[in-house]
Formats: C-alpha cells, sequence, structure tokens
C-alpha cells in the first residue's frame, strides 16, 4: 500500500463519504446530465449541417483520415495535399480507435456525434464526482455548467477536432486524483499522449500534480511517460512523416518571440481566455493547485506567435474546461479553509456561482442560436448547395474550396484548392463562403490556372455555388 501524507487521499475521499451522506445521491443524475448534453451538442451539429456552415477545412480532413483507417490504410489525407501522411501534421494515433465506427457510418457528420457524445460522456463523469462531494443537485448544477460551458461550445462550433477525445480522458484522470485514485488517474491521463503531441505536457502537469498531492513514484512514471512522448512525436515522429521534414508547427512554437514583442503577453485575446475561465468559476480555481495543469496548454498558446491560439473561440480551450471544473470542486471541497472566514463561505458557494456564471454566458455562445427564432429557417443558399452537390458526379475527383467539401468527402475523392493537386475530374467553388480569393475569377478561370493542360467546362452555377466538370467526368 503506498504511503499518503496527512491530509491528501484519506481525508478526501472521507470528506466525499461524508458529502455522499449529508447531501444525497442520485445515481440517474449522471446520467441525465449526460443525455442532455449530448442532445444538444447533437441538434447543434445537425443544425450546422443542415445550414451548410462549415469553419474550416478539418472537418473533411478528420473524415478522410478516419475513412484511410478505416480500410485499414496509411492516413493519406489529400485535403492537405496529394500523398500527404496526416500523422506529420499532428500526432494523434488514438483516433485509430474510431475507425470500426466510421466503417459502420461512414459520414462525416459521424465525427460530429461521436465529440458529442465525448461531451456527454465527460459532463456525466464530471456529475457523478461532483454530487459525491456536494449532493445530487450541486452535482447536476455543475455537470450542466461543464457541459454547457464556453470552451466547449466553442469546440462543438469549430465541429471535430481530435482533442475531444481528450475531454472525458482529462476529466477521468483528474477526477481520480481528487479521490486520491492515483493508479486510476495514472492509467486515465496515459493515453492522452496519443490524441495530440501537446498533451505530452499536460500529461507531465497530471504527474507531477500527483507526486505533490500524494508523494508516489506513479506520478513519477507518468510525468516521464508524458514528456518522453512529446520528445518523441516532436523530434522523431511528426518530422519523419511530415513532407517538409519537420515539425510543421515548430515555427509558431517560438517562447523567444515574446522578447521581441513583449506587448503580445498582453494581447485582448488572451486577456478574454483568461477573464473567462475566472468568470465561469468565479475565482475560486486560484485556490487549487489541480489549475496548475492548465499551466503548458495556456504557455504553448500564449507564447505561439499565431494569434488565431489566443483567443477563446476554436477548439483549444476544450481541454481547459475539465481543468478548470475539477479544480473548482477542489476549492470547494479541498480540507485547507482559508483564514478569513468570507473566503470559505464564498468558496461554500461554488456550485451556486459557476452555475450562474454559466447561465449567464450562455446567450452569447454558439448553443442558444439553435432555440432562435432564425435557426428554424432554410439556408437561403441550401437549395443551391444541394444542387451543386447532386451535380458532382459520381465517384468524381474534385477540388473544393472549404464551402462544400465536408459533404463530398464521403463519396469522392477531395483535394483543396490552395494546394498543388493532380488534375481532377470536377473543381467547386463556393464564391461567397468557400475562402477562395474573389480575385482568382470564376471556377473557369481557377481551373485554367490550377490545371492549364485539362479542359472543364461550366456545369453548374446557383447560389455563389460554381461546379465545372471535365467532358468526360
Amino acid at each position: 500500500m503506498m504511503n499518503t501524507p496527512t491530509g491528501t487521499a484519506p481525508a478526501i475521499q472521507g470528506s466525499r463519504r461524508r458529502g455522499a451522506v449529508r447531501h444525497g445521491y442520485s445515481r440517474w443524475a449522471p446520467v441525465a446530465v449526460a443525455i442532455a448534453v449530448g442532445t444538444a451538442y447533437i441538434a447543434f451539429a445537425a443544425w450546422q449541417w443542415s445550414q451548410f456552415a462549415v469553419k474550416s477545412w478539418d472537418l473533411s480532413i478528420f473524415a478522410q483520415l478516419l475513412d484511410r483507417y478505416s480500410q485499414l490504410q496509411a492516413p493519406i489525407v489529400t485535403v492537405k495535399g496529394e500523398g500527404y501522411n496526416l500523422l506529420g501534421d499532428h500526432f494523434h494515433p488514438l483516433l485509430a480507435l474510431l475507425a470500426p465506427v466510421y466503417a459502420a457510418f461512414p459520414h462525416a457528420f459521424t465525427l460530429l456525434v461521436v465529440q458529442a457524445l465525448c461531451f456527454a460522456a465527460a459532463a456525466g463523469m464530471f456529475t457523478r464526482a461532483a454530487q459525491r462531494q456536494l449532493g445530487a443537485a450541486a452535482g447536476v448544477v455543475l455537470g450542466l455548467a461543464f457541459g454547457l460551458s464556453w470552451g466547449l461550445q466553442h469546440a462543438a462550433e469549430a465541429q471535430f477536432h481530435e482533442i475531444a477525445l481528450a475531454v472525458p480522458l482529462l476529466t477521468g484522470s483528474l477526477i481520480a486524483v481528487l479521490e486520491g485514485r492515483w493508479k486510476a488517474a495514472a492509467i486515465w491521463a496515459a493515453p492522452l499522449v496519443f490524441v495530440k503531441e501537446d498533451l505530452g505536457l499536460t500529461v507531465a502537469a497530471v504527474g507531477i500534480l500527483i507526486v505533490w498531492r500524494a508523494r508516489t513514484p506513479a506520478g513519477l512514471w507518468l510525468a516521464m511517460w508524458g514528456f518522453g512522448w512529446f520528445l518523441v512525436a516532436t523530434l522523431v515522429v511528426l518530422p519523419m512523416l511530415n513532407p517538409a521534414g519537420a515539425w510543421a508547427y515548430a515555427d509558431k512554437a517560438n517562447p523567444l518571440a515574446v522578447l521581441t514583442d513583449p506587448a503580445s503577453l498582453f494581447n485582448r485575446s488572451k486577456g478574454e481566455t483568461l477573464l473567462l475561465l475566472l468568470v465561469l468559476t468565479g475565482g475560486l480555481i486560484l485556490r487549487s493547485p489541480v489549475a496548475l495543469v492548465m499551466v503548458p496548454t495556456l504557455a504553448w498558446r500564449f507564447l505561439s506567435t499565431n494569434d488565431g491560439y489566443w483567443g477563446p473561440t476554436w477548439h483549444y480551450s476544450a481541454i481547459l474546461m475539465p481543468i478548470a471544473f475539477v479544480a473548482l470542486l477542489d476549492a470547494v471541497r479541498q480540507g485547507n479553509p482559508s483564514r478569513w472566514s468570507w473566503v470559505n463561505s464564498y468558496a461554500s458557494h461554488g456550485a451556486a456561482i459557476a452555475g450562474t456564471a454559466a447561465l449567464l454566458l450562455q446567450p452569447g455562445l454558439p448553443l442558444p442560436g439553435v432555440i432562435d427564432p432564425k435557426a428554424g429557417e432554410w439556408e437561403p443558399r441550401a437549395d443551391a448547395a444541394a444542387a451543386a452537390l447532386a451535380s458532382v458526379p459520381a465517384g468524381a475527383s474534385v477540388v473544393s474550396d472549404i464551402g462544400l467539401m465536408s459533404y463530398l468527402v464521403d463519396s469522392h475523392q477531395v483535394y483543396w484548392i490552395g494546394n498543388t493537386n493532380p488534375d481532377p475530374d470536377c473543381v467547386l467553388i463556393d464564391r461567397i463562403a468557400g475562402g477562395t480569393p474573389a480575385e482568382w475569377g470564376n471556377v473557369i478561370d481557377i481551373a485554367l490556372k490550377t490545371h492549364p493542360l485539362t479542359e472543364y467546362a461550366m456545369t453548374f452555377e446557383a447560389g455563389g455555388y460554381e461546379l465545372a466538370c471535365r467532358p468526360d467526368a
């Protein structure tokens, strides 16, 4: 049996048991929260899909990846480039576990459902942990606040990313840390190194947290595992498989760049991210060492030269939500009360504070858009989009911008228009929302410039969508 310092695991577990007896426990509350959260995100995904709302090329990329895995092929993703191995872009081999799901349901929308279920599972797990310590009502409040938090909502809005798998894994690990189950914490955290390369540093941080709380070798081994895989991924695997022979994002991970532009540390977008973390938890995360697990993620984001990483939108903050809420739970239940009574009183209302903050933040977040009276209206260009897709010959290879790319990858070989590609059967652009520069001209102009040796003719034009195909396609 491992030795634990006085006031760590046994005290936490005892506190949890006393809380369950005092407040009551509902075995169905976590299930109800998970169902509610999953339903909300699936409904949002279905609404997005019906409106032909595409945030980026990422959903298409991951759909192609899983299509290759489901066929037991190397992850060659032509959206990124002809012959491009996606394991040379980011290190996410754990996504291969989704191959059977994609094989059964070979559709890009499947990934949106998978992501919704990942968020739902994490919310249910957290609800169960919260109600064990604070009771059924408080557990449901915190579980819903977690499940509908701004980081997860913006990730859902950005559609599927590999980080979806990390949310339940990190939630399970940090809950286990909170409850003094050190082996379980390590088991939950270890696979994170195969979700994305930077999460090796997060795993190392979890290991250090375990060492801090338990003085157990398991934490040290976990920290070494995480940091070791970060080095293997960034120094060996990614450079080996990347066409350029280097880690594709090394130039953006430049901590020294801040020395030449110190003002960037105080950028408004970074401030918004930090402020939202504090508002969502009522500032209580500052009372918990669990919050230190955020440091690797916030460091690589804020020290990056890519300003797209800095703000609270996109999927980059999804991984922060389990950390923030477990830190909040730790702050409410920790056995280290402040000498100031008002701080203890404030902390004791942590569930109500987080629930209120989450509720007040909702109007500015993506999910409420589904219940907007205008949400049920058919996208004005939806009929044109459907007609454009129907005009693409079955099995044709297509060069496309991001406009309808995600709707083509299931049944066509798709390339992104910004790369150097082999001559396709068709070229499809969305002149309004596809991202193709207007100065490139119409689809015929683009086809002539990018594939000058191949003849194309306009076969569809409506609603801003233009399709040109080879006569023999």
